[in-house]
């Protein structure tokens, strides 16, 4: 009887350590962390997270799956150009952003080497081939397959390793993104793995987070590539204004500061766009009257904006801000001040 009492306090001790080594691991990685196969939701969003992101030199090369290995020569509208670092990419966008409405050109050179998201480096010796390279970009995103660059994971994180029969097998703690790459794209389909959580993130927005579960992953992922949808709306309107502008002639219709409407100081005034960037009011009633000069820029983030720089002419320089881009048409765009919600300018097309 002795002997059956201790069996049975030995079972007991082994199963209570078995169901504390267990808790252990669930407190630590949260709910059934074992659940993640080679095809889970988990291993692709890892996946997509460290693929390598190629869209940092897209207004060089136009492709966002790839990168362009310097040195290289292009022609970029009609200047030709030989970039041996990133540094000489500024005077690629200068050329690219000295006139807003052009159709821009960048013309590369062959051979050259490009970096694919795969990490791997390829030779491309003509259009044609670079064509090709562009084309499966192009399908690789409307598959919903290409790189997440809005969000980063904070290296190192430790990967947990289950055999199908939810044993622990090991742990791996990565370094990087190739590393993190390369080990989901080698996991085998004889294993799950799960997360040691918390892990960090940081978003190209500059902000940062801490994660527990899967679900705060996909979350994240979800909330990131959501507001990366809305820049890339805000970038198309962006050019779409920058259009109206240009092609029109435009009057201040209505100028609101204080709750007082001053449009009627400028009621003699046109206002034209030029696409180098800058502006000119011109006097188009009394020809004695020196036209006003200034520039002007278009940018985007999450919203449309037009700075606006008049000098030279006090009036004018009351119009001096960074507008938030409210509504626009091809007839009226109407303008918010960025710092103060209260001053409001209406510009219409002539």
């Amino acid at each position: 009887m002795k002997s059956l009492k201790l069996i049975t306090a030995i079972v007991c001790v082994a199963l209570f350590s078995l169901m504390s080594c267990q808790d252990e691991i669930d407190n630590e990685n949260g709910n059934n962390p074992n659940t993640n196969n080679a095809d889970s939701e988990t291993a692709n969003n890892l996946t997509r997270t460290s693929m390598f992101d190629g869209s940092f030199d897209d207004f060089l090369d136009g492709v966002s799956c790839s990168s362009i290995l310097l040195p290289v020569t292009a022609i970029v509208n009609g200047t030709s150009l030989t970039i041996i670092n990133e540094a000489d990419y500024t005077q690629v966008i200068n050329i690219l952003g000295a006139f807003n409405t052009d159709d821009d050109t960048v013309v590369l050179q062959f051979p050259l080497t490009v970096t694919l998201s795969n990490y791997t480096e390829v030779v491309v010796t003509s259009q044609g081939e670079y064509d090709a390279l562009v084309d499966a970009c192009e399908a690789t995103e409307a598959a919903g397959e290409a790189a997440i660059s809005c969000l980063d994971i904070d290296f190192p994180f430790t990967i947990l390793t289950y055999s199908l029969n939810l044993e622990q097998t090991g742990s791996v703690v990565l370094e990087s993104e190739q590393e993190l790459y390369a080990y989901m794209n080698s996991f085998s389909d004889d294993e799950l793995f799960s997360i040691s959580y918390p892990i960090n993130l940081s978003f190209t927005s500059g902000t940062s987070t801490t994660i527990s579960s899967d679900s705060e992953l996909q979350a994240s992922i979800n909330d990131c590539l959501n507001d990366e949808e809305t820049i890339d709306e805000a970038e198309e309107d962006a050019d779409a204004l920058e259009e109206i502008l240009v092609d029109g002639l435009f009057q201040v219709e209505s100028f609101i500061n204080t709750g007082i409407n001053t449009a009627n100081d400028y009621a003699e005034f046109t206002i034209d766009f030029a696409n180098d960037l800058s502006v000119v009011a011109e006097n188009t009633v009394n020809v004695t009257v020196n036209d006003v000069q200034g520039t002007y820029e278009v940018s985007s983030q999450m919203e449309v904006y037009l700075d606006l720089n008049f000098t030279g002419n006090a009036t004018f320089s009351l119009l001096n801000n960074e507008w938030m881009v409210t509504s626009y048409s091809s007839t009226s765009i109407t303008l918010q001040s960025n710092t103060n919600a209260a001053i409001t300018l209406v510009l219409t097309q002539i």
